[in-house]
């Protein structure tokens, strides 16, 4: 029998009142005076892989410049819903990491024991956050930058850098259904002078003998 989990946090630091425009292509539109908010419309997706139908729906941003008015800082708002079905999985026991003296577990996964659901965003400074952008920028190194929705992220980027930034997991002990939402939480970019860009990432990593890990990209959107 499928389980539903859907306690993922909630940032009620801004009320959006206009809902998400799931099926429009990323876009940009703004009201009123020239640093208004600008809110950002995003598209659903959905990713099959071993196991695992990955889907997101209403996801949306909106953009303002930072207080600090010095061009190199900016907030973003995000929001939506990330959902895994997951039809088969081992019954896993969250743990300690399996693998040997406490390095990642059994075929490199991360997920200490048992299955898991991961959602955040990709974060980068003066650079296309595009799928072989974001290859690249792993097999050098990125930052990883771990935080729950229970208050601001805080990302300080340079010009090149790109940030993996988690929102929210799930521990996925046996087959069913896992959802991590978010609504209005707040990332503030400093020290990036040039423009940036962010789009969400969605993963979900299955143990086992057949170990597999699927990624659901969003579609990249401009922080200004």
């Amino acid at each position: 029998m499928s389980t539903y989990r859907s306690n993922g946090p909630r940032v009620a630091a801004r009320v959006l009142g206009a809902g998400a425009v799931a099926t429009v292509a990323v876009g940009l539109f703004s009201t009123g005076a020239a640093n208004a908010d600008t809110f950002v419309p995003l598209p659903d997706g959905q990713k099959l892989g071993p196991g695992v139908t990955i889907s997101r729906t209403g996801e949306h941003a909106t953009i303002s410049p930072s207080l600090a008015a010095n061009g190199a800082g900016r907030v973003a708002w995000v929001s939506g819903l990330a959902v895994a079905e997951v039809t088969a999985t081992p019954e896993g026991k969250v743990g300690p990491s399996n693998g040997a003296s406490n390095a990642p577990g059994t075929n490199n996964s991360s997920t200490h024991g048992s299955s898991r659901m991961t959602t955040g965003y990709i974060v980068g400074c003066q650079i296309s956050i595009a799928s072989d952008a974001i290859s690249a920028s792993a097999s050098g190194g990125v930052a990883l930058t771990g935080a729950n929705a229970s208050g601001s992220i805080s990302l300080k980027l340079g010009p090149g850098d790109v940030k993996f930034v988690e929102i929210d997991g799930k521990e996925i002990t046996k087959p069913g259904t896992y959802a991590v939402q978010y609504q209005d939480q707040e990332m503030q970019i400093q020290g990036c002078a040039g423009y940036a860009q962010a789009r969400a990432y969605t993963v979900v990593e299955i143990i086992g003998d057949d170990y597999s890990k699927t990624t659901l990209y969003g579609a990249p959107f401009s922080i200004g």
